[in-house]
C-alpha cells in the first residue's frame, strides 16, 4: 500500500479522516507554525518571544536533540504554565517527522508547515467572498474551481522541487515507528 506524508495542524477530525481513507500507516508532520502559535497563546506576552525562539532553535537540531530540548522546555513551563507545557508535548514527535525521514534540506522548509495549502486557500478567499448569489453546491464548486484556476497563474514552484523524487523514494522505502503513525 502506498504511503504519503500528511502535513497537518493536528485537528482530530482531519487525523481521523486520514486514518479512515488512507489507513493507519501514513507519515504525519505536525505544522510547526501552528504548534508555536498554540504554545505561545498559553503564555504571558513577555515570555512568548523566548519560548518561540527556543522552539525555532530546537527545530533546527537533530530530531532526537530537538525533541529532548522541547521536552526540557515543557518541563520548565510545567509548573507555571501547564497548558503551554501540555500543548508543547502533544504531538511532539510528529513535529520532527520530516527530519526523521531525512528529507533533503531543500524541501524541509515547505514541508514542516501547512502554508503550502493555506496560501492558495487564502488567495481564493477574496474572489469567493465577493460572490453574493450562491445557487447551490454545484455553483460553489464552480466558483471555487474558477478561483483556484485564476490563483494558479501566480503560483511558484516550491523550494526544492527538484528533490521531490527523493521524498517519494523515501516514502516508499522508510518503515514507520509508532511515533510517526497517524493512529
Amino acid at each position: 500500500k502506498r504511503r504519503y506524508l500528511f502535513v497537518m495542524d493536528g485537528a482530530k477530525a482531519l487525523r481521523s479522516a486520514v486514518k479512515q481513507v488512507f489507513g493507519k500507516r501514513q507519515f504525519v508532520q505536525r505544522c510547526r507554525l501552528h504548534k508555536i502559535r498554540n504554545v505561545v497563546k498559553e503564555l504571558p506576552k513577555d515570555l512568548a518571544p523566548q519560548v518561540r525562539a527556543v522552539m525555532r532553535a530546537a527545530f533546527k537540531l537533530d530530531p532526537k536533540e530537538g525533541m529532548a530540548r522541547l521536552e526540557q522546555q515543557a518541563c520548565w513551563l510545567e509548573r507555571e504554565y501547564p497548558g503551554a507545557a501540555a500543548s508543547l508535548r502533544e504531538g511532539l514527535a510528529e513535529m520532527f517527522t520530516v527530519a526523521r525521514l531525512d528529507v533533503p534540506r531543500s524541501l524541509r522548509r515547505c514541508l514542516v508547515s501547512t502554508n503550502l495549502i493555506e496560501s492558495p486557500i487564502g488567495t481564493i478567499q477574496y474572489p469567493m467572498g465577493r460572490v453574493t448569489n450562491w445557487q447551490g453546491g454545484e455553483m460553489v464548486a464552480r466558483w471555487a474551481a474558477s478561483a483556484f484556476l485564476a490563483a494558479e497563474k501566480s503560483f511558484r514552484r516550491i523550494l526544492g522541487y527538484r528533490d521531490l523524487w527523493q521524498l517519494e523514494a523515501t516514502l516508499r522505502s522508510k518503515e514507520l515507528d509508532d511515533q510517526e503513525m497517524v493512529a
